[in-house]
This record gives structure tokens, C-alpha cells and sequence, in this order.
């Protein structure tokens, strides 16, 4: 007797096991550290410096959570770090609408080489700038201020914001907006009642990114604000939990999960959005 074959069904769940495998590996590796860091916030010290580690806390405690919100400068960082992030999104997304709408919709001398030199900044290194912005900084005057971290920001996260945009329009017919300019809109009217709306998901795909990018940056923060105690930003406070004795680990991972959390929940809010964008403002350029 011969022996029956798999089902369609079944044969195609075999060839999707070793990529199924993959990414569940993939889960597990990405997603362990910070499984790790949000655990030993919990975990007492006892059991953080025990050499027998375990990946499931046997005692819980929220000791560490009251030495980080009791820190000095929290409440003053955390604001700091929120005015100077939503500041810097929503000006990129502002100059970077203009900007991509014009690549997309309106034909000119140097479009070509304007996407260029946007292709070309997304790709730069920022680090290696801040030498040269430090030193910009310095000379005009702007060292310890919050708008000098804005603007930097603000430059970082405008590249990708044209890009993501850019591809996004470019995939709204045109169509849409010549039947609104037929029915007596003007152009940029056209783009505000038609175009806009239909922006939604690159609008918040950008400015996740852009939050993020913000919300987490150091290097700067660290760098630029060196008097002005009060100016600096949450990235820098997490570096308070340092001392002559070593580091309180505890505090640290507790300090870094409510660090983590604002950009964890706008993700998970606008995460069906996101993809979209994300995935729509690729398929035509």
C-alpha cells in the first residue's frame, strides 16, 4: 500500500515551519532584554546580585519604582524630555509635509537631486556632527538651552519624515485633488479637504518614529547641556543612579522601564496605523 500524502494544508505548515521557528527566535531574542530589565525592577536587591539568577522573580517589590520616581529631577526631566520631543515632531512634520508634497505633486529643476541629498542626510552618521554642532552651539550662544536639542532633534528626524511622506502622496491619486480644484477648491485647499485626511497613517508612522528617535536620544542631551542642570533631558537622568559604590541596578532597570513606557504605549495605540503608513508610503516613489 502506498502511503497517503499530506494534505495541502499540512504540507504548506511544514514549509512554514523554519520560517516560523526564525521569527520566534527572533521574538525571543529581541524581546528577552527587555522581558530582563522590566523583572529586575521588581526583583529585590538581594536576588539582583544573587549569582544564581532567575528569569522569574521569586519576590516582588516596588522599592525600586520609589527610589526612581523619588530621584531628583524627574518631574523636571520628564517634562524636559516631552516639550523638547513633541516639539521636534511636530515641527519635522510641518517643513517635511511641504517638503514632500512638492516632490510628489509638482514637477521642478533639482527634484531629483533635492531627494538626493535628503537620501544622503538620512544615511550620515549623526555623531559624527557633534563636533562641529558643538561647536556652532558654543559660539552663538546656545549651549544649555532646550531649543538647541530641538532643533536637533528637529533636523534628525526630517529626512526620514520627507521620505516616508513623500512616497505616501505620491500613492494618493492625483485624480482626487484635480476633481476638488474642478469643484472651485484651490490647490491647497484641494490638499486639506482631500489629501490630507487620507495622510493619517504616514502622519503617525513619522511621528513614531520621530518620537522615539527624540525620546531616546543621549548622545546630544549629554553633550550640549553641561551647566544647566535643570535642561537636561530623561536619557541623562537615568545616568543619576550612579554613585562611588557602583550602580544600583534596581533603580536603574526601574528608572528605564518608566523611561520605556511613554513610547511603548503610543506604539501600541498606533500600531495598526503605523504598519500602514509605513507600508503604503513605500509603494510608490
Amino acid at each position: 500500500m502506498s502511503t497517503p500524502r499530506p494534505r495541502p494544508a499540512v504540507r504548506r505548515a511544514l514549509r512554514r515551519l523554519p520560517l516560523n521557528a526564525a521569527a520566534a527566535l527572533t521574538v525571543v531574542v529581541c524581546l528577552f532584554p527587555v522581558y530582563w530589565m522590566v523583572t529586575t525592577a521588581f526583583k529585590p536587591s538581594t536576588d539582583i546580585q544573587s549569582y544564581d539568577p532567575r528569569l522569574v522573580p521569586g519576590t516582588w517589590t516596588l522599592e525600586h519604582f520609589r527610589v526612581a520616581v523619588g530621584a531628583d529631577g524627574f518631574a523636571l526631566f520628564w517634562r524636559n524630555s516631552l516639550l523638547v520631543t513633541l516639539s521636534a515632531v511636530l515641527l519635522a512634520l510641518l517643513v517635511a509635509l511641504g517638503a514632500a508634497y512638492a516632490v510628489a505633486r509638482m514637477r521642478w529643476r533639482g527634484r531629483r537631486q533635492f531627494m538626493l541629498a535628503v537620501f544622503i542626510a538620512q544615511m550620515a552618521p549623526w555623531e559624527s556632527l557633534i563636533i562641529p554642532i558643538y561647536i556652532i552651539s558654543r559660539d552663538t550662544g546656545m549651549l544649555d538651552r532646550l531649543p538647541t536639542l530641538t532643533l536637533i532633534y528637529f533636523m534628525i528626524t526630517l529626512p526620514f519624515t520627507v521620505v516616508v511622506l513623500r512616497g505616501f502622496i505620491a500613492g494618493i491619486p492625483p485624480e482626487l485633488e484635480e476633481a476638488a480644484q474642478v469643484d472651485g477648491c484651490t490647490r491647497a485647499g484641494a490638499f486639506r479637504r482631500v489629501a490630507f485626511p487620507l495622510l493619517a497613517p504616514g502622519l503617525m508612522a513619522t511621528s513614531l518614529f520621530g518620537f522615539i528617535t527624540a525620546w531616546n536620544e543621549f548622545t546630544y542631551a549629554n553633550f550640549l547641556i553641561i551647566k544647566q542642570q535643570d535642561s537636561r533631558t530623561l536619557p541623562v537622568w537615568l545616568s543619576s543612579f550612579q554613585s562611588t559604590f557602583g550602580t544600583d541596578w534596581g533603580a536603574t532597570m526601574a528608572a528605564a522601564t518608566l523611561f520605556a513606557l511613554p513610547a511603548l504605549i503610543i506604539f501600541l495605540a498606533l500600531q495598526r496605523h503605523v504598519t500602514a503608513g509605513l507600508a503604503s508610503g513605500g509603494v510608490k516613489g
